[in-house]
């Protein structure tokens, strides 16, 4: 099941708390422990708690540090943003949200406020986090001021925007006149026609109006009188400019009055009104222009039993209004009625037992490269291990190199001369702590000669010298070996500057293969946009025979499973079932029976097309009882000239990011690297051989 659900809107003002007050509410009657995370909150001020999570923690009674409960500051992305580093706001969003996921049951998110103007740049953040945390999205709307039309083409937009990159549970649509909420649902419906949960919530006029707290806090007044009743709701305001007799006909309930602070008249007229069987009740006073009444006005008013709340600010009556007017109710978590008006609300108008059942049962299948990696990374932190690189002059190694000691994710080894990497680090401006690495020189190491002496013993029946293994031990490749022989590393990436042959042939001659496996073999994690899949064999086995073919596809499906992939095998070939003729084709048909005789609970199929084995749509239209046509998540290449060009075809021209190769089937991990590998790949082969090593 899902571990949470993301709450995004499309516009400003979209009544967005009323569904994650009212949503709040349903979780907790289901769930034990539910938390609350908001990856993006606007800025405040310093000290000054988002009103929407102090709302939500202190109302419900949320065990969490409000540092837990959010990511960034709207500020903070924007800079990130503008620097190309957007990478790393989701990768922080993801280990924030993670954080929350482990320690509580199911996680409420709210996205962010639309409260400025790059509306596009916004839509486009709250999809993409939706996207990597895997969450489904409840997506709210408001149709205030809006006709019909209008309201039903944005959230039928809105729910196609998003149901492109993630799955849209619910539409909520808020702010409804009460005569039009059946029609527009009927209306939703029809145009958004799929399974989507549809409500519509009326426009409740408590909830729209502004508290004078928040006039108050506005406007930057100052409390008279009444503060005790600061929560008391403007559903209208009108200025006293009048005479009293006039003024007191346009009194409306709950209204505030606005008038010039010398104005004695209507300020004891309206509180008069107030306490009247005759006029509605007066919700507070205004007194502009910076004016106080006189100290015998004053000394009235503190004597009357029960004064509304009196505020006194500086600016023009005129001015004063308008921003009244301007002024959007928020919901805050001093204001229980406002709350409970929420999520009753929220009750009567949604179907929370459908919409709990259906967040409770529901399973994403979005699994994106960053949250792969993420994955990968708390997986290597759990259990710390110790990697050896060869290649200690490369920049791109001494990159990598400084990136995992700064996630601490690993124990790195370089293999070369002190003075020499001292030098390369400083030509090249990175930041890596030379003493937070240990780096070794063959021929200086107190290993060497014990080295030697069991590369001799261990090669002697192949014509080795004493003479030859001392020679041998000097090669960066053998020495990094040999390290993970003796148990002096737990494993070894290689491959930026030498070629596959020089990182795998010492590994072959005393390593060796696991038992029971008889050939060494390579897949590439393809991250693509929307899922993770593993190709094999893509750098190692030129031909591989049907046997050969079989033991790769039974060790790339293991890799799948280690790495968290489920996995759905597709031998695949240039036909699909059982149609094609021809030796290539019969080697692929003959394989996949093999894996089928020896691992019987494995969904495989075979010979099966690229397109068949990846698209939904083309898969069931030629193989329409397949477990994995249109869904495969490990795609097994008949040679060595298709797999390669495939990934890396895949990989220029969908931007997918390939991790690998990794090796399979050796007693311990050694990896090879691409010499056009960058810091990056080196980052994340090292961080895939620290969990092979784990495995072990």
């Amino acid at each position: 099941m899902s571990k949470g659900i993301y709450v995004a809107t499309i516009e400003p003002n979209s009544g967005k708390s009323i569904v994650v007050l009212g949503l709040m509410r349903m979780l907790l009657g289901k769930i034990a422990k539910v938390g609350y995370f908001r990856p993006i909150i606007e800025d405040t001020e310093t000290g000054e708690m988002d009103n929407h999570i102090n709302t939500v923690i202190s109302h419900f009674e949320i065990d969490i540090n409000y540092k837990k409960t959010f990511a960034y500051t709207r500020s903070e992305v924007l800079d990130l943003y503008n620097k190309g580093k957007s990478g790393e706001v989701i990768d922080e969003i993801i280990k924030k949200y993670k954080y929350l996921e482990e320690r509580f049951d199911f996680v409420l998110v709210e996205g962010t406020d639309f409260s400025h103007e790059n509306s596009s740049l916004e839509l486009d953040i709250n999809i993409l986090i939706s996207k990597n945390l895997g969450l489904p999205v409840i997506i709210v709307s408001q149709g205030d001021g809006k006709k019909l039309p209008d309201i039903i083409e944005s959230v039928q937009l809105a729910h196609d925007t998003f149901k492109e990159e993630v799955d849209v549970l619910s539409i909520m649509t808020n702010k409804i006149k009460e005569e039009d909420v059946s029609t527009i649902k009927s209306l939703l419906k029809e145009r958004v026609n799929t399974d989507t949960d549809i409500t519509v919530i009326p426009k409740i006029r408590s909830l729209t109006s502004p508290t004078i707290k928040e006039i108050v806090k506005t406007l930057d007044g100052n409390i008279l009188f009444g503060k005790d009743l600061i929560n008391n709701l403007s559903e209208n305001f009108s200025v006293g400019a009048m005479q009293l007799r006039n003024y007191l006909t346009h009194l409306k309930e709950n209204s505030l009055v606005i008038t010039p602070g010398d104005r004695a008249d209507i300020i004891l007229g309206a509180l008069q009104a107030n306490i009247s069987k005759n006029y509605p009740k007066v919700a507070g006073i205004i007194l502009t222009g910076g004016l106080i009444p006189e100290d015998s006005i004053l000394k009235l008013i503190e004597g009357l039993s029960s004064v509304v709340p009196i505020i006194s600010v500086k600016g023009g009556t005129f001015s004063i209004t308008n921003s009244i007017g301007k002024i959007k109710s928020r919901i805050y978590a001093e204001n229980t009625e406002k709350i409970q008006t929420s999520i009753s609300t929220f009750e009567k108008h949604a179907d929370t037992e459908k919409l709990s059942n259906k967040l409770i049962t529901f399973e994403s299948e979005i699994f994106t490269p960053r949250m792969f990696q993420y994955n990968l990374l708390q997986r290597a932190l759990k259990n710390k291990k110790h990697i050896v690189l060869p290649e200690g002059y490369d920049e791109r190694v001494l990159r990598a190199a400084a990136k995992l000691i700064d996630a601490r994710v690993v124990e790195l080894t370089l293999i070369g001369e002190e003075a020499k990497i001292k030098e390369r680090i400083e030509k090249y401006d990175i930041a890596l702590d030379i003493k937070a690495i240990n780096i070794v020189s063959p021929v200086k190491s107190p290993h060497f000669e014990d080295y030697t002496n069991t590369f001799f013993e261990l090669r002697k029946h192949k014509n080795i010298t004493l003479e030859m293994a001392r020679d041998t031990m000097m090669d960066v490749s053998y020495f990094a070996t040999m390290m993970i022989y003796k148990g002096h590393a737990d494993g070894m990436v290689s491959g930026a500057v030498h070629t596959t042959q020089h990182t795998l042939r010492p590994a072959l001659q005393f390593i060796k293969t696991k038992p029971g496996v008889n050939i060494v073999s390579s897949v590439f994690f393809m991250c693509l946009e929307d899922r993770v899949s593993i190709f094999g064999d893509c750098a190692i086995n030129p031909n591989p025979n049907a046997e050969q073919l079989a033991e790769i596809a039974i060790s790339s499906a293991k890799t799948a499973q280690d790495f968290g992939i489920d996995p759905k095998v597709a031998m695949l070939s240039y036909s699909s079932g059982a149609s094609g003729k021809g030796a290539d084709v019969d080697k692929v048909r003959e394989a996949t029976n093999l894996v089928k005789a020896q691992v019987p609970t494995l969904k495989i199929e075979g010979p099966i097309q690229y397109d068949a084995a990846v698209d939904m749509r083309i898969g069931k239209s030629k193989l329409p009882d397949s477990e994995v046509a249109g869904q495969a998540s490990v795609l097994i290449f008949p040679d060595l000239n298709t797999g390669n060009n495939t990934y890396k075809a895949v990989q220029r021209e969908t931007g997918a990011l390939a991790i690998g190769p990794m090796l399979q089937g050796l007693n311990k991990p050694v990896n090879d690297l691409s010499r056009g590998c960058t810091a990056d790949d080196i980052y994340s082969t090292v961080i895939i051989t620290a969990i092979q090593a784990q495995e072990l």
